[in-house]
C-alpha cells in the first residue's frame, strides 16, 4: 500500500538568484582514485522540537566519510567549517559535487573551494542519482 506518514519536512533548497549555479562535471567521468572527487548533502534529523541538520563530505572513490556535522541552524558557516575540516585533513579533491542547495552555491562555500583549486560540480536539477553515493549513506543512516 506505500503508506508513509506525513509530517513537516524543512525547505533545505531555496535558490538565491545572486548565488551562482555551475555544471555538473561528472558526466562519463570515471573516479579511479581517492580525491578525486568529493562530494557533499545535507539530511535532516526530525527531533521533537524540530530539526538537527547532519552535513557530510565523502569520498566517491572509496566512499570514506571525510568530515560530518551536526547543527540546530542551516547556516553557511557551519557548511564552510565542515569543508575546511575535510581540506585540511585530507587535503583538497579534484572535483566537490553537490546539489544546487543555497549553502552550496553561496560564496562562502565556493570562494573557499575556488581557493583550495577544487573544481565546482552541481547535480542538474531534480537529479538526485547525481549525487548518489552519498544519498546511499543518507538511506543507511536513516533506515538501518
Amino acid at each position: 500500500m506505500r503508506l508513509v506518514p506525513i509530517y513537516q519536512t524543512p525547505n533545505t533548497s531555496k535558490k538565491r538568484p545572486q548565488h551562482k549555479v555551475t555544471p555538473y562535471l561528472l558526466k562519463g567521468l570515471a573516479v579511479t582514485r581517492p580525491s578525486q572527487v568529493w562530494c557533499v548533502d545535507i539530511s535532516y534529523i526530525p527531533m521533537h522540537r524540530g530539526f538537527l541538520y547532519l552535513v557530510t563530505i565523502m569520498d566517491w572513490f572509496n566512499r570514506k566519510g571525510l568530515a560530518l556535522r551536526l547543527s540546530k541552524s542551516m547556516e553557511a558557516d557551519f557548511y564552510v567549517e565542515t569543508l575546511k575540516a575535510a581540506l585540511t585533513k585530507y587535503g583538497p579533491p579534484e572535483i566537490m559535487n553537490s546539489d544546487r542547495g543555497s549553502q552550496f552555491t553561496g560564496c562562502e562555500w565556493a570562494d573557499t573551494l575556488t581557493e583550495a583549486g577544487v573544481k565546482i560540480s552541481m547535480n542538474c536539477r531534480g537529479r538526485w542519482i547525481d549525487n548518489r553515493m552519498i544519498k546511499r549513506l543518507w538511506r543507511s543512516v536513516k533506515y538501518k
